[in-house]
Order: C-alpha cells, then structure tokens, then sequence
C-alpha cells in the first residue's frame, strides 16, 4: 500500500469515526431533550391508574443485591401507597425457570405490603420496546406512569412517545453513582432505540391477546 492510499484510507476513517460520533451525540440529544419535562419524583407525579415497572434483575454479576433493583420495588411501592398510581404491572425478562424478573418484583413488592392482586406480571418484557408496546398493546394501558432509574426514563419514554401513549416517568434513583460502563451502554441504547423505532421499525417479539387488568 502506497502513501497516498494510505492516507487516503486515514482520511475516510476518520471522517466515519466523527459521523458515527455526530449521530450517536445527535440522537442522544433528541431523546432526553425531548423527554426530559416528562421525569418526575415520586412525591410529585401525576396520577395515573396504572404503574409500569421495567424489569432488571434482582442480583448483579457478581452476586450481591442489585440497588436499581430494590430502588424500583420502592418508587413503585411508594406511587401505591401515595395513591399516585392503583395498580402496578411489573415487565421483565422470564428466560428460564432459575430467571424470573417479574416473579422477583411480585415477591419484592409483597414484601412491601403491596397486596397481589394490585400486581399484574408481564413475562414477556425481553426489552424496554418490548415492555412499554406491550403495556399498551397487550394490558390496554396508553397512559401510564413507568417506574425505573432517571438514565432509563429517557428512553422508555422516547419509546412511548413513539407509540403515542400518555406516559410520564418516575425516577427511581437514589441518589447512587451510575458506573461509566452503565452508562456508555445507555448511550448506545438511546441511538439503537432510535435506529429500531425509525429504521428498522422493529415491535415485540411477542404480542398475543388482550389482557384486563383489574382495576
């Protein structure tokens, strides 16, 4: 390879380098700034019937209990008992019979004297689409209150946006550092929500028949 090719070949990667750059920069601006009026506190949130808790898991890799975790069981507990919301419907991941997201929330949250049948499960929330598009589309709830950490809010409300629903966000965080890891991947998840909803138009990977939630 000559110099010139060489250089040519620096140049053109350079100038992919900043345009990956400029979109990823440019749709995370999009998605907070455009959901950012949307975030509450649990103190002084809007009333809504019902309270959509994204699922995360109970553990961290290495075993100890996960903070984000018991930081949602506790801002979805609170809106509950502050009669912000009437009923939770908890979304998560239920991959094998040793993993369950939502059988994790319901028995956290009945240990915070949440009566079970104020409780709904959503076994299919794989992703945040998939959790939020669900909740509408599935449990028939267009206009909810989603219960998760302030760096998530954004993006499950962007999703929400998208789908024309009447959501707003509580921030579950208490006040705990987020790890730079944590939040590089939220950035890169903000981009790829952007990617799914405009371009690749993706939906759930799982849909199915209508279910009432009783209210």
């Amino acid at each position: 390879m000559n110099k010139a090719t060489a250089k040519k070949l620096i140049r053109l990667g350079a100038w992919i380098s900043i345009t990956i750059f400029l979109f990823v920069l440019g749709t995370n601006i999009w998605v907070v700034q455009s959901t950012k009026d949307l975030i509450y506190d649990d103190m002084n949130s809007p009333i809504n019937d019902v309270a959509l808790v994204l699922g995360t898991s109970k553990r961290t890799t290495e075993g100890k209990p996960n903070r984000f975790f018991m930081e949602r069981m506790q801002t979805a507990a609170a809106l509950h008992a502050g009669e912000k919301v009437k009923h939770i419907l908890v979304s998560g991941d239920n991959r094998t019979k040793y993993y369950n997201e939502p059988r994790d929330m319901l028995k956290a949250l009945g240990d915070l004297n949440i009566p079970e049948e104020h409780i709904s499960l959503d076994f299919a929330g794989l992703r945040t689409l998939d959790s939020v598009v669900r909740c509408k589309e599935v449990f028939g709830q267009n206009k909810v209150t989603i219960v998760t950490q302030e760096f998530h809010c954004y993006r499950s409300l962007f999703i929400a946006n998208y789908f024309e629903m009447e959501a707003v966000a509580v921030s579950a965080d208490d006040g705990g550092p987020v790890g730079n890891m944590l939040a590089f991947r939220e950035v890169l998840a903000r981009t790829m929500a952007v990617l799914d909803l405009y371009v690749l138009q993706r939906k759930p990977k799982y849909l199915g028949e209508e279910i009432q939630l009783s209210i």
